[in-house]
């Protein structure tokens, strides 16, 4: 019953209240973003969504396009402006994806959606992460987020999609609140962004 027809209207109905809170925040970072980037201030990307259907999440961009000479992308800490820093350490740059949860692409709580190209990657367990969802947080980022291994998030991933309630849910948004005030466990040890996932062989 959760499940299948409240986490939808919820994931509704909060949205739009919380977007509709954060909409001068919102502005302001846009504005500020552009400025800073000398350009589109938004990041759009494909994401597999529920059973694998790809869609197009939406985020605050924080890294400039530039290049080396030979044309290459610069690493991503020489990429990350300064007040990309402060919007990903506060996770503003999320702010956008409550679009996605408005269209009824994502949810408030679920697994994060990853690359297309992992999808041939994951085990048969861990594939059921696309059975629901994907979430603008989940029961892996209030439990290490970047700081643990790809294996750990995948099996609380699982565990997530075996277990959801709303008390689950209720907890997962708390937690996510407290984590974005003390801005922790942002980015992994060895990079600005998570390291790709190479298979569970490697």
């Amino acid at each position: 019953m959760y499940k299948k027809f409240i986490k939808p209207f919820l994931d509704f109905v909060v949205a739009i209240i919380v977007f509709m809170l954060l909409l001068p925040l919102f502005f302001v970072t846009m504005v500020v973003l552009f400025i800073a980037l000398k350009g589109n201030p938004f990041f759009t990307q494909r994401r597999p969504g529920k059973d694998e259907r790809i869609f197009y999440i939406i985020k605050f961009r924080t890294m400039s396009n530039t290049k080396d000479q030979a044309g290459n992308l610069l690493p991503d800490h020489q990429r990350l402006s300064g007040f990309g820093k402060f919007v990903r350490s506060t996770s503003l740059d999320e702010i956008p994806q409550l679009l996605n949860v408005i269209k009824g692409d994502m949810s408030m709580v679920g697994p994060r959606p990853l690359l297309p190209a992992y999808l041939p990657l994951y085990s048969t367990k861990q594939k059921e992460r696309h059975l629901v969802k994907p979430g603008i947080t989940g029961w892996a980022q209030v439990n290490g987020r970047n700081a643990v291994s790809w294996q750990k998030k995948f099996e609380l991933d699982i565990f997530y999609v075996e277990r959801i309630s709303f008390a689950l849910d209720f907890k997962i948004l708390l937690k996510t609140v407290q984590k974005v005030i003390i801005r922790s466990d942002v980015n992994s040890d060895t990079s600005v962004t998570v390291q790709p996932f190479k298979g569970n062989d490697i």
